[in-house]
């Protein structure tokens, strides 16, 4: 996957920098930057009615890059106004001449926003990928002030107020427009509430070939990723028995229905075979809704030697039958996707976790972050406004695939390589629907990919399905688990269809 874009935290960036300018043919990346960015603002935010623009430079490297922008601004003709938070004496050298070249170029710079003066657009240059502090006093205030001006706006790097690492924002942040970041993708812009203020995210490398400078450890989970991952074109000549069997253990009473989503899911998804162990004293011998799915007692279900994958969690409750047979599932070693209560009972009972830590098959663990806060006893708001650390310390303590679910879902494999998802959207935040992701993966399991594979292309093709849905429907409100279920299907065979032609047309181009 070398072909994928890289995601770079805050100090590899840094590293990065240096490294390229100390190449032996040095780069000058604040010119680069500021000219990338300005080609940016004139191509997509001014005309030559709309000619007029803010421009905030802060302290730091970052309000460098500002009056790059400025500068080339104002040589193309547009009116610019420029506001400086820092002080010159305690800019950097590079960030000082690019000041001087803006104040050369006939560029005025002013302390303050002028009152009654209109714009056509806002460049964001007052924080980098360097803050960690929150935002407070005049600066917090200008940062709210910027936000209510109803202005499209331009960030560099990052919109400024928002941690580079995490998405976290820091006490305010600019709601940005576009977001022009520079030679890597952050994780800050893709995950947590980087996916509320970053906009359009458009990737500048200036000139860097990051990968071969610095191995990456983490990517984006995007569309041209995916299309490495699908399965193949079924064969004419096939049967059930090829594509695998699911067994889903839950659905204690009153919740029936999360198992029967899950079941679904993994049926219409590809599975040959799936077998639905409801742990109801109701036991059900058919769906009148998907009569396709098999009942099984959940002792009958782990007798099945043809079974490829078991998804435990969806309804399952917290009873003493629930961690019965979570105890056996995990004490086999068949492949296992956990969700739910199966998360929730592992985050009770000590002795459940030291079996899913020592177990030999593969599991993939689907948390949310209160879930994820549980199995690792903090709060909900640290294992949100840490995402990766979260996740990293989840791989660690229980050796498995894991899906940190929620605004750019985190996926992680055992070795701490991880990517950010780019797909969904808050219709995703209803009911069931993380049953639904559950069966996808267990289908895509039980089919014969690889657990790497079947993870992130369940992941991305789960945000994918809820995209379609949001673009037909217009809004996220009242998209159902179902739905889900049945845009993901549409969208996979229409993957797997596009693929194999392009694959027809470059060998024959070959």
């Amino acid at each position: 996957m070398n072909k994928n874009t890289p995601i770079y935290l805050a100090n590899e960036i840094r590293k990065l920098e240096k490294l390229a300018t100390s190449a032996s043919v040095p780069i000058n990346l604040m010119e680069k930057a500021g000219l990338a960015a300005a080609e940016v603002v004139r191509d997509k935010l001014l005309t030559s009615e709309k000619n007029k623009v803010l421009v905030l430079a802060g302290p730091g490297n970052n309000g460098g890059d500002a009056f790059v922008v400025a500068r080339h601004l104002q040589k193309w003709w547009f009116k610019v106004t420029l506001v400086f938070t820092g002080t010159p004496a305690e800019l950097s050298s590079e960030a000082k001449n690019s000041m001087d070249a803006w104040t050369d170029a006939g560029g005025e710079i002013l302390s303050e926003i002028p009152i009654k003066k209109e714009w056509s657009a806002i460049v964001d240059g007052l924080f980098g990928i360097g803050l960690s502090r929150d935002l407070e006093g005049p600066i917090y205030e200008l940062v709210n002030v910027i936000n209510h001006m109803n202005l499209p706006v331009l960030s560099l790097d990052i919109p400024s107020g928002l941690n580079s690492d995490d998405g976290r924002v820091c006490g305010a942040a600019i709601h940005a427009n576009i977001t022009v970041t520079f030679i890597g993708m952050k994780p800050g812009l893709l995950t947590h509430q980087g996916t509320e203020y970053s906009g359009e995210i458009i990737l500048r490398n200036l000139d860097i070939d990051t990968s071969i400078l610095i191995e990456p450890q983490s990517w984006v989970l995007n569309l041209p990723c995916i299309q490495q991952l699908l399965p193949p074109v079924r064969r004419a000549n096939s049967h059930k028995g090829m594509f695998g069997s699911v067994g889903v253990i839950g659905g204690a009473a009153g919740m029936t229905g999360a198992a029967l989503l899950a079941g679904t899911a993994a049926l219409k998804l590809g599975s040959g075979r799936v077998y639905l162990g409801l742990i109801t004293d109701n036991i059900l011998t058919f769906s009148p809704v998907q009569p396709e799915l098999m009942f099984r007692s959940p002792h009958e279900l782990f007798k099945l030697d043809h079974l490829n994958c078991l998804v435990i969690g969806p309804g399952l409750g917290m009873s003493t039958d629930a961690y019965f047979w979570l105890d056996c599932a995990l004490k086999s070693s068949q492949s296992l996707v956990l969700d739910a209560d199966a998360l929730n009972l592992i985050s009770v009972y000590p002795e459940l976790a030291d079996s899913l830590s020592n177990r030999n098959g593969h599991t993939v663990l689907t948390p949310h972050a209160a879930e994820a806060a549980r199995l690792l006893g903090i709060s909900s708001t640290d294992a949100q406004n840490n995402r990766i650390e979260t996740i990293k310390e989840l791989v660690k303590r229980f050796n498995c695939y894991v899906v940190l679910k929620g605004a750019g879902s985190i996926c992680m494999l055992p070795d701490g390589k991880y990517y950010i998802n780019t797909s969904g959207n808050p219709s995703l935040s209803s009911a069931g629907t993380g049953d639904v992701l559950s069966g996808i993966i267990g289908a895509l399991l039980a089919q014969g990919l690889a657990v790497k594979k079947a993870l992130l292309l369940s992941v991305y093709l789960h945000g994918a399905a809820a995209d379609k849905l949001l673009e037909q429907t217009g809004g996220p409100v009242g998209i159902t688990a179902s739905e889900i279920t049945d845009a993901a299907r549409e969208l996979l065979n229409k993957w797997i269809k596009q693929h194999r032609l392009t694959e027809i047309v470059n060998d024959t181009e070959q």
